[in-house]
């Protein structure tokens, strides 16, 4: 009874109901975030299921506070001839991202899938709700629900910016056309805020692992170097320049801890300073577009809705 109390098994996928929150009741991940159970009740007694998301982290949930992915899938409203709710056919857009999309891939390397999902209009008018993404950890990929993807990418998000400018696009449906089409009006100087904030934040942790350890994530470093490099050319190029071949070798070799972390410290100084510059000459306007995204928001509403009559 222990490992399937309500038929729930360890291993099973599970849809969060409720936003998961770790310490000081930050949010770790949305309402609608898939996990896997690792650890059910031990007894009868116990309630509490360990469920593992796709970043590693955990969290102790009730019967009461996820759903079966299954179940959930099923319960969904009937859109098509065949019935049920197939995912694929309410994705409106997917792109490739991280190491491939930036030109920093090696044999090694992962091929991550990003996207939008336009949710059913029964299901969002709904008691139950929308989720607000779709995360399969095998499966490398992570779909958002239109309303969602659009209010991180008006805070400049970093990955939902990257991934309107993804040069490897593999599904465009028509409305997602015109959202690329628009995707100049999420760019504003908030870019400096979320990239170079974020960047800061965590050399800061990085500092502290050598302190504390003596070791640094030189992946990671990597990836906020290539972080401040494209978000000083977005205020300056107007764009999101995705792609860093420019830069590969020596990002490359920062990866592989090839670089000693007194240059690579100072490099990444030298780049705030060069994101400080970028951000005083910049074009871009201090906020993004808020009415273009409403349109776009409210025309693809509009446009489910009337499919559904």
């Amino acid at each position: 009874m222990s490992h399937q109390i309500h038929n729930v098994f360890a291993g099973t996928q599970i849809v969060a109901l409720i936003e998961v929150r770790g310490t000081k009741n930050s949010l770790v991940h949305p309402r609608g975030a898939v996990g896997v159970v690792t650890r059910t009740p031990a007894g009868e007694l116990e309630k509490l299921f360990l469920v593992r998301f796709p970043d590693g982290f955990e969290a102790s949930l009730t019967r009461e506070q996820f759903d079966v992915l299954k179940h959930f899938k099923d319960r969904l409203p009937e859109s098509s001839a065949q019935g049920g709710f197939e995912l694929e056919q309410f994705i409106i857009y997917r792109c490739v991202v991280g190491s491939r999309a930036y030109g920093l891939d090696t044999g090694a390397s992962d091929t991550d899938v990003r996207g939008i999902y336009l949710a059913p209009t029964e299901l969002q008018w709904s008691l139950f709700g929308a989720p607000e993404q779709f995360e399969d950890n095998a499966a490398q990929s992570c779909y958002w629900e239109l309303q969602k993807f659009l209010s991180m990418a008006l805070k400049a998000n970093p990955n939902i910016l990257e991934c309107l400018y993804s040069p490897l696009v593999e599904k465009q449906t028509p409305l997602a056309a015109e959202l690329l089409a628009l995707r100049g009006r999420f760019l504003s100087q908030m870019i400096f805020q979320t990239f170079n904030g974020y960047a800061m934040s965590q050399f800061k942790k990085i500092e502290q692992d050598i302190r504390n350890h003596g070791e640094v994530r030189w992946k990671h470093a990597m990836h906020l170097l290539r972080l401040l490099l494209t978000g000083a050319a977005t205020l300056r190029e107007g764009r999101v320049p995705v792609r860093v071949e420019a830069h590969r070798e020596r990002l490359l070799a920062v990866k592989r801890g090839e670089i000693a972390w007194a240059e690579v410290d100072a490099w990444r100084k030298e780049l705030h300073r060069d994101f400080e510059s970028a951000l005083a000459t910049t074009r871009l306007p201090e906020r993004p577009d808020y009415e273009a995204a409403n349109t776009i928001l409210i025309k693809a509403r509009r446009e489910m809705a009337q499919a559904n009559q």
